[in-house]
């Protein structure tokens, strides 16, 4: 039997599908990505189509592992990081899916999340889930789906419908349909699971109308789940760790000790604080989530606060693509650089409602304070301005819901390569960023939750190989920041609400 010398991550984000092969050492070996369409059906709307998401992930991880010149009998396991909270419907028999998935960021479901709020749900829901009654999460797309393809009823009366989200949907498929499972990080965004006792709360399942048996098995995040069909890659691989991507970039950070605190700027920025193995229940806003199960058991479980923001990477993407102010996303920082300052510019990039801890569906993008004066440059600075902005509420927030004080916050995805937008982070929140060395964290989070699985790896060596790389210290005297925050704050206020027109109905 060949010497198993790496493990193959697959990492499937809201915008591309890529897969790593990640050595002994942390080295990769083998990386390739692929890009896929994003659907706007209408205002508020957002989906994918599996068949995208399926097709660029096989290929990406066949890509990565020729890439590295290694075959399949020589990868001890494989991992898997998912965006969370997208939901869809498939064919048991076919593995087709029911047309398109409802993307985490889709806003469709918010008038039902109102009628279930008023019912009295808010309470139940939050203490059950540790989240709150917001269409970001999967219950209520999954009740969507469920009304409205009309396949969905003949295929449950013939026990051919399958329910879940991304990682179900690929394990799924990697395992010709094999498993049907998920792991506790993202059951535990779906508004269905009880994090307490691990598994599908009845209540929540019976109010939304989601039959049971559709459902996929809670399994621990670390831990045997299956292997892939040998036809995908020309031997059975182990599928071993599976996590929902901001938990897998906590684990790639390092960030197993309570206290420890981690945000990735990503298509949304995603602010996590390892708690330890008793969930804290926020009364700020944030949200109560399961960080991972390391093995069977209540006692093998760590959990987390986690405040998201919908739109930073997203806002920069407009910049891009709507507003043709920058030819690509790396421009942004430069562009930023050359202004100096906002000019007295504030955007609010509510592009599709604000998240934690605001928690406002109806609120919609602000850029205020335009003069003359003002350049693209500004507006560049002021998107930045505002990632920091929306990151400081959050980890306000956290502060006040655990009463810990960091002493560094870690900083991954893809806008921390920007330089500047990590010191303008450090100067508004008045303490270090740290980006790591490992700029992958999400993916070689799945890699080490897999290869803690099967002894390739043990903990110490996660937290070497993420070790921290360059430190940014705040320089920005408090009262400026202050200054800067409390104009954000005031912008924020004015874009609350927006859809629901000025009568507030």
């Amino acid at each position: 039997m060949p010497d198993r010398k790496a493990v193959l991550a697959l990492d499937q984000g809201t915008t591309s599908s890529r897969a790593m092969v990640f050595g002994q050492d942390g080295s990769v070996l083998g990386a390739t990505q692929r890009e896929f369409p994003q659907f706007f059906p209408q205002d508020g709307w957002v989906e994918h189509d599996p068949e995208d998401i399926w097709s660029g992930q096989l290929a990406t991880a066949r890509e990565a592992l020729a890439s590295s010149g290694l075959k399949a009998d020589e990868i001890a396991a494989i991992g898997i990081a998912n965006q969370r909270e997208t939901a869809l419907l498939w064919d048991a028999a076919s593995g087709a899916p029911l047309g398109r998935a409802i993307v985490w960021q889709c806003r469709r479901t918010a008038g039902r999340c109102n009628e279930l709020r008023q019912a009295g749900w808010e309470e139940p829901v939050r203490r059950i889930t540790g989240l709150r009654l917001d269409p970001y999460f999967s219950g209520t797309k999954i009740e969507w789906l469920l009304k409205n393809r009309p396949e969905a009823k003949r295929l449950l009366a013939e026990g051919r419908l399958r329910v879940g989200t991304i990682d179900s949907y690929l394990i799924w498929r990697l395992t010709c349909g094999a498993r049907h499972v998920t792991d506790f990080t993202n059951a535990s965004r779906t508004m269905l699971f009880d994090i307490d006792k691990l598994i599908w709360d009845q209540s929540l399942i019976e109010l939304l109308g989601i039959p049971f048996d559709t459902l996929p098995q809670p399994v621990p995040s670390s831990g045997r789940v299956g292997e892939t069909d040998p036809q995908w890659f020309g031997a059975p691989i182990p599928i071993t760790g599976v996590a929902g991507d901001q938990q897998a970039s906590l684990f790639g950070q390092g960030c197993v000790n309570p206290g420890d605190m981690k945000n990735t700027y990503g298509t949304g920025c995603f602010l996590l604080m390892n708690v330890g193995p008793h969930p804290i229940q926020s009364t700020s806003g944030l949200l109560t989530t399961v960080a991972w199960g390391l093995g069977p058991g209540k006692q093998n479980v760590a959990y987390a606060l986690e405040g998201s923001v919908f739109a930073t990477g997203a806002a920069v993407q407009w910049l891009r693509d709507g507003l043709q102010v920058i030819g690509s996303s790396a421009d942004v920082g430069p562009l930023a650089a050359s202004a100096g300052d906002n000019g007295g510019l504030y955007f609010v990039p509510a592009l599709t409602g604000l998240g934690a801890p605001f928690w406002d569906p109806d609120a919609r993008g602000l850029i205020i304070g335009i003069t003359r004066a003002t350049t693209k440059a500004h507006l560049a600075r002021a998107t930045e301005e505002a990632i920091c902005c929306q990151t400081r509420a959050v980890m306000e927030a956290m502060l006040r819901d655990s009463a810990v004080t960091p002493s560094t916050l870690k900083a991954d995805g893809g806008g921390a390569a920007d330089d500047l937008l990590l010191q303008l982070q450090a100067d508004l929140l008045g303490l270090p960023v740290s980006r790591q060395n490992m700029c992958e964290s999400t993916a070689f989070g799945a890699a080490a939750l897999a290869g803690v699985a099967v002894d390739f790896w043990s903990l110490d060596d996660v937290a070497r190989i993420a070790a921290t790389g360059q430190t940014f210290e705040p320089s920005t005297p408090r009262l400026d920041r202050d200054r800067l925050y409390r104009e954000w704050l005031r912008a924020a206020e004015r874009a609350g609400g927006w859809t629901q027109g000025p009568s507030g109905v």
